[in-house]
């Protein structure tokens, strides 16, 4: 019998070891209308990072918000921050956010994409692991996300199959579509049973 190797390799720049992708993100809705819905809107549907963060300040100062809001507000106010380029600001929100509510699965998945623009690949993994665990609303961004993780830690396969999970799970999804078109996989006859 002969057995055959699958071998997969990805061309462009992260096969030198630079980030080939971007990092998602994945918004927490938050219930009712008002300064957090705005913050909220504006995570998930790319608004003015600038305006937006301030309307999540106000939210959190001004709004008499659930403890579910609150936490979820932190996280929205996180991404917008990490969109600014506010690394710091972002996993502050993130920490906060978790504190409130440990179970916020994309909490720990926006902080894990956030780890990843900082090269914390560790952290990053751990993050998104633990958000997939808990069962994350966005499954398809975490898979992507960890793609990315796996990529820029030299384990192409690893990352060529949360790539192609992210697509299964969101047929849609340009972004892990572009990603697998980097990838090219050759079958291999394997030699002496290996």
């Amino acid at each position: 019998m002969t057995l055959r190797r699958l071998i997969v390799y990805a061309s462009g720049i992260a096969a030198a070891g630079v980030i080939a992708a971007l990092p998602a993100s994945a918004a927490i809705t938050v219930m009712g209308s008002g300064l957090a819905q705005a913050c909220y809107k504006a995570a998930e549907f790319n608004g003015d990072p600038r305006t937006a963060v301030a309307e999540c300040t106000k939210a959190l100062e001004q709004q008499a918000l659930t403890p579910a809001d609150r936490a979820a507000t932190y996280i929205n106010r996180g991404i917008l921050r990490a969109r600014s380029d506010d690394t710091d600001g972002a996993l502050a929100d993130y920490d906060t956010g978790l504190r409130i509510n440990p179970q916020l699965a994309e909490g720990y998945i926006d902080r894990g994409a956030t780890y990843i623009v900082l090269k914390r690949y560790e952290q990053a993994l751990a993050d998104i692991d633990k958000g997939l665990s808990l069962g994350t609303k966005k499954p398809h961004i975490a898979y992507y996300d960890r793609a990315i993780v796996h990529e820029a830690q030299g384990n192409i396969r690893a990352a060529y199959e949360d790539y192609k999970k992210a697509v299964a799970l969101a047929p849609d999804f340009q972004l892990a579509i572009e990603q697998l078109h980097r990838f090219k996989v050759v079958r291999k006859p394997a030699t002496n049973g290996t």
